[in-house]
């Protein structure tokens, strides 16, 4: 019997982050699995003055805080998904100017801060023999890539199957089919089908298997979204949001004709849930990382008879 702890969609939290390493031993878990979407949405920059003081403008407003302050402040944006980044009057000019000097910025925060997080993880998990996989989802700019490979002990299952364990295979996906935003790692339904039918068909379907495929089957509980208007605002339709299905159809196509046993899942926030298609379940933990509330789902496996019960978590 193991146990594997999913949870997916933290975008930059470090809150959320950390919580994620600490689940593999407060569920006594064997493996843990981080399902994509781990950056954050930007960076803060926070100017140094040449009175020793440091400002930032966040969240609609000023802060001015001392040297001492400075952490707290950093720690505060990072809570809610974003990066600090510590800066002069001068460059802050050059920033508010060039684009291309803020994406620069933008990837350098990325890559720092996910290289600190995999040493952490690797120092708290490799004593435990807890296993890890990191993945990229749809929003994760292509230096992640890099980043993962800082340590040997996190593994980046993307675009692979890999034994996670014994009698346990484990297909990763993280493109998404076309969004309204234009993210990093966009294809289209035919590339996505032709992506995963070269991987699944790669599987050993006499073990137990598990799609860990970022974006959601098709016409699911697990892919309804607010329905947006051409300005990236929710429509209202009789006093209430709209929603849509928004999840990928080669996904569901893949699944209805390979049949894993299991099939992890994230990219739509608020469709937390479970589905049978056929004889797969797919599951959606959902995301409230800009609460701090890490959303995931321990799965109890008896790998063996290929049997397993699971429990959504909130932490």
């Amino acid at each position: 019997m193991i146990k594997i702890f999913f949870t997916t969609d933290i975008h930059g939290s470090e809150r959320c982050f950390r919580k994620f390493v600490n689940a593999g031993k407060f569920y006594n878990a064997n493996i843990l699995i981080l399902g994509g979407d781990i950056t954050g949405k930007g960076f803060v920059p926070i100017v140094r003055l040449k009175n020793g003081y440091y400002e930032a403008n966040y969240q609609g407003n000023e802060e001015i805080v001392s040297k001492d302050e400075l952490p707290k402040l950093e720690e505060e944006i990072r809570f809610n998904g974003l990066y600090p980044y510590v800066t002069t009057e001068e460059e802050l000019e050059v920033i508010e100017k060039s684009p291309e000097k803020r994406r620069e910025i933008f990837k350098f925060v990325i890559k720092h801060t996910l290289e600190e997080w995999m040493v952490l993880a690797t120092e708290r998990l490799k004593p435990l023999g807890i296993k890890i996989f990191v993945s990229p989802g749809n929003d994760d700019d292509p230096v992640v890539d890099d980043a993962l490979f800082v340590s040997k002990y996190v593994i980046n299952p993307d675009m692979k199957v890999i034994e996670i364990y014994d009698n346990v295979e484990m297909l990763s996906y993280g493109y998404s089919n076309p969004t309204p935003w234009n993210s990093p790692r966009e294809k289209t339904e035919e590339e996505i089908y032709n992506d995963l039918k070269s991987l699944a068909g790669q599987m050993d379907y006499n073990k137990f298997t598990i799609f860990n495929i970022h974006v959601p089957p098709f016409n699911t509980p697990l892919d309804i979204a607010p329905k947006l208007d051409k300005t990236l605002k929710p429509v209202v339709e009789g006093g209430s949001v709209a929603t849509e299905n928004v999840g990928s159809k080669s996904v569901r196509r893949i699944i209805e004709e390979f049949q894993p046993d299991l099939g992890l899942h994230g990219h739509v926030h608020e469709s937390p849930g479970s589905v049978k298609i056929g004889k797969t379940l797919s599951l959606n933990p959902g995301s409230e990382y800009s609460d701090g509330i890490l959303r995931g789902v321990l799965i109890n496996l008896d790998e063996k008879k290929k049997k397993f019960t699971f429990q959504f978590t909130m932490g």
